[in-house]
């Protein structure tokens, strides 16, 4: 066999790999958040610690997702200030006060007027996934979850569904 046939056979070296045993479980929850303005971010992180706390699982992750089409979620760090350019980047790109079809009675027969809330929850998503490890999310130094409103005051709904071993 010749040099270069050799070198080629030989496996390249892998990365250490964890293998975790166990039973794969899932469990469930849906939070409530009520909201009090029309646009709002409210973080929601330690309900999901608390829920993730109450399960089994040690080793998965956690599925995040808004219920609405006019709310969405995202990781992000939470200051004041931050919080407001947030709010105010919204609208500014997504702005109330613009035409849309989805706004116009000739075209919809949506009342709400709220074309811009589907806008920017499009724009933020509507669901997040985080990893678990050791029994707790994975977070960044400075990552918060965040739930934001864009048709408010309301009631929400957001499904948690815990996954792993």
């Amino acid at each position: 066999m010749s040099k270069q046939a050799m070198s080629a056979s030989k496996p390249e070296p892998q990365p250490a790999v964890e293998i975790k045993e166990g039973t794969y479980k899932v469990a469930s929850t849906t939070l409530e958040v009520e909201t009090d303005s029309r646009v709002e971010l409210k973080e929601i992180t330690d309900e999901i610690v608390a829920f993730v706390a109450l399960t089994p699982i040690r080793e998965g992750f956690v599925q995040i997702s808004s219920l609405h089409t006019t709310a969405g979620l995202m990781l992000n760090e939470i200051q004041d200030a931050l919080l407001a350019d947030m709010v105010s980047m919204f609208e500014q790109v997504i702005p109330r006060t613009v035409y849309y079809k989805h706004n116009d009675p000739m075209f919809s027969e949506c009342e709400r007027r709220n074309a811009d809330s589907h806008l920017r929850a499009i724009m933020l998503g509507h669901n997040i996934t985080i990893p678990i490890e050791d029994g707790k999310l994975k977070l960044g130094t400075w990552q918060r979850v965040l739930f934001g409103e864009f048709d408010g005051p309301n009631s929400r709904k957001i499904h948690v569904q815990v996954m792993g071993v």
